[in-house]
C-alpha cells in the first residue's frame, strides 16, 4: 500500500463515535457496553480525570488487571488533555515505582492491595484512587466532558519498555501516533462492524492497546481477557464469537497444543503475531488447528508501534519474512553511512513516518541515540527510528530478520533489559556481580540465564531465587543460576558479557 505523505488524524478519544451508537463496544462477562454507553462513560471519567489533578498536561496511571475502566482510561484521559501511563499488571513494587516517578504521575489507579505492594514506594506527589471509584464514576449519570480538540501532535501517552541498559524507558506518543496506527491495522486486517476481538494482551503494550484502538476505530466489538491458562483462551474465543485473535509465539505455543472444539476454532478469522518471530513449524500447527483463519505476521517496536507486516496469502511461500512496510509507515534497509542497502544486502532497519514517537520522555540523550534525521531518499523526511536491528531485503520487497544490535532479551514476547535483572540480582547483597543474557528456548522465544560471582564462601541460592522472585515480575525471572568464583573481563576492565555466555552454551548442550 502507499503511505499517504501527510494522513488526516483525529484525536485518539474520537474513537469512540466511530461505531454504531447501540452496537456492542465492549464485552466483559455477561455485560455489553454499547458505542453510545462507552462516550458517556468516557466523558464522565475524563470529567473526574481532570478534577482530581487539578489540570491538563498532567500524567495519570493505571496499574491494573483488565477491567472496564482500564479499557476506558486511554481515551478518558486524552479527552481531558492528560497523558495516560498504563503500567503492565504483571510489574513488581519497584518497577511501578520508577515509572510513577519518572513520569511524574499525579494520580495512579488502582486496587488496595496494589497499592499496599506499593507502599512507601509510591512517589508523595502520586495520589492513589480505588479502582471501584473510578467504576462508580463511570456509572454515574452526569455530565462528562465533550470529545477533545487535541492536536495531532498532542501527547496522549507514555508507554514503558525495557532499554538494553537500565530501567524502562518511557516512549511519548501523540493522538497521531494513537489514531494512525488504529486506522493502518484496522486498514490491514480487514476489520468490520461484525468482528469480535479478543485482547488477550496487556494494555501496556503498544500491541496490546492497539487491540482496543483498532477494533473501535472499526466499530467492532472488544472482548479483554486477563487469561491464566490456555483454556481460558478457548472458553473466551467461544463465549464471545470471536474472530480476531492476537499472540505472540509462546502464546501459539500453548493455544496450538490446547483442546478446541471444532466450533470455536472455526469461529477464528485472523490470527495476528507480534514480540517474536514464527517458525515454519508453529505456522503449520496454528493453520491445522485453525483452518479457517488468516495468519499475519508482524514486526514492531514500541518507537514506531508497528513496522511491518506479511500479507497472509505470502506466509506460505515466505514463512520467515517478516513482510514489508504497513500503511502510514515507510520502512529503509540502511547502510552505517545512511544509503539504502541492495536487495539481499544486510542493513539497518529504519522507520520513518507519522507513526514514530515522539521520543524518550525527560531522556534527551537516548532520545538522540534513536530518533534520528530520515535517510536523505526518505519520502517522510524528519525524524525516523533507528532500530537497531539488522534486516535484509528481497527482489521482491520482502524483508528478513537478521539479528538484533542490542543485549535485550526476548522472551515470551517480552523485551527484557538484562541490566534491569543484573541490577536486582547484585541488590540482593548476595552477589558482586552479576550477568544475565538470553538462550534459546523452544517455548519462550529466549530464556533468560543468569551468572553470578557470589559473596560468602558458601553461595545462597534460595535467598537470591527469593529476592528475585520479590523484586522482578514472572516474565524476567532467570531460568537457570549459575554461580561463579570468577567472571571474565575484557581489556577495559569490563565484564565480558561474550565470553561468559559462550563459556556457559557449550554446557546447555552436554
Amino acid at each position: 500500500m502507499t503511505a499517504l505523505q501527510n494522513p488526516p488524524s483525529r484525536p485518539i478519544d474520537h474513537l469512540v463515535q466511530f461505531g454504531a451508537a447501540d452496537a456492542a463496544a465492549l464485552l466483559i462477562g455477561d455485560v455489553v457496553t454499547t458505542f453510545a454507553e462507552m462516550d458517556a462513560g468516557v466523558g464522565r471519567l475524563a470529567s473526574w480525570l481532570l478534577d482530581q489533578v487539578g489540570g491538563p498536561g498532567e500524567r495519570v496511571a493505571s496499574w491494573t488487571a483488565k477491567t472496564r475502566a482500564a479499557c476506558l482510561m486511554p481515551l478518558a484521559a486524552a479527552r481531558a488533555g492528560l497523558i495516560h501511563v498504563p503500567i503492565n499488571p504483571l510489574l513488581k513494587g519497584p518497577q511501578v515505582a520508577h515509572i510513577l516517578a519518572d513520569s511524574g504521575a499525579k494520580l495512579l489507579v488502582t486496587n488496595p492491595p496494589r497499592a499496599d505492594i506499593l507502599g512507601d514506594a509510591r512517589p508523595v506527589e502520586c495520589a492513589v484512587q480505588d479502582l471501584k471509584i473510578v467504576e462508580e464514576v463511570i456509572d454515574s449519570g452526569g455530565q462528562g466532558l465533550p470529545p477533545s480538540l487535541a492536536e495531532p501532535d498532542d501527547l496522549a501517552a507514555i508507554l514503558y519498555t525495557s532499554g538494553s541498559t537500565g530501567r524502562p524507558k518511557g516512549v511519548m506518543l501523540s493522538h497521531a501516533n494513537l489514531w494512525l496506527g488504529a486506522e493502518s491495522v484496522a486498514s490491514y486486517l480487514g476489520l468490520a462492524p461484525a468482528d469480535r476481538v479478543l485482547a488477550a494482551l496487556p494494555f501496556s503494550f503498544d500491541y496490546g492497546q492497539n487491540q482496543l484502538f483498532s477494533a473501535w476505530h472499526a466499530g467492532a466489538a472488544v472482548a479483554p481477557l486477563d487469561y491464566l491458562a490456555p483454556r481460558d483462551v478457548v472458553k473466551a474465543v467461544a463465549r464471545h464469537r470471536v474472530t480476531t485473535l492476537a499472540g505472540v509465539p509462546p502464546l501459539w505455543v500453548q493455544l496450538v497444543e490446547a483442546d478446541w472444539p471444532a466450533e470455536a476454532a472455526d469461529q477464528l478469522e485472523r490470527l495476528t503475531n507480534s514480540g517474536g518471530a514464527l517458525t515454519p513449524s508453529l505456522i503449520a500447527a496454528m493453520r491445522e488447528t485453525f483452518p479457517r483463519a488468516d495468519i499475519y505476521p508482524m514486526y514492531g517496536l514500541t518507537e514506531a508501534f508497528r513496522s511491518t507486516y506479511l500479507d497472509p496469502a505470502l506466509v506460505a511461500a515466505h514463512p520467515t519474512s517478516m513482510g514489508s512496510a504497513i500503511p502510514h509507515a515507510e520502512i529503509l534497509v540502511c547502510r552505517p553511512d545512511g544509503s539504502v542497502a541492495a536487495d539481499d544486502e544486510t542493513g539497518e532497519l529504519v522507520h520513518a513516518g507519522p507513526l514514530v514517537a515522539k521520543g524518550y520522555w525527560r531522556d534527551q540523550e537516548r532520545t538522540t541515540q534513536r530518533f534520528k534525521p530520515a535517510p536523505s531518499v526518505s519520502r517522510y523526511g524528519g525524524t525516523a527510528v533507528w532500530s537497531g536491528d539488522t534486516v535484509r531485503r528481497d527482489a521482491n520487497g520482502l524483508l528478513y530478520f537478521v539479528g538484533r544490535d542490542d543485549a535485550m532479551i526476548k522472551s515470551a514476547g517480552n523485551r527484557i533489559s538484562p541490566t534491569e535483572v543484573e541490577d536486582v540480582a547484585v541488590a540482593s547483597g548476595l552477589v558482586y556481580e552479576a550477568v544475565a543474557f538470553g538462550v534459546p528456548d523452544p517455548r519462550l522465544g529466549a530464556a533468560i540465564v543468569l551468572i553470578v560471582r557470589g559473596k560468602g564462601a558458601v553461595a545462597d541460592e534460595q535467598g537470591l531465587l527469593a529476592h528475585l522472585r520479590k523484586n522482578l515480575p514472572n516474565f524476567m525471572q532467570p531460568q537457570q543460576i549459575e554461580w561463579r568464583d570468577a567472571l571474565p573481563r575484557n581489556p577495559n576492565g569490563k565484564l565480558d558479557r561474550v565470553a561468559i555466555a559462550a563459556d556457559w552454551a557449550p554446557k546447555v548442550a552436554a
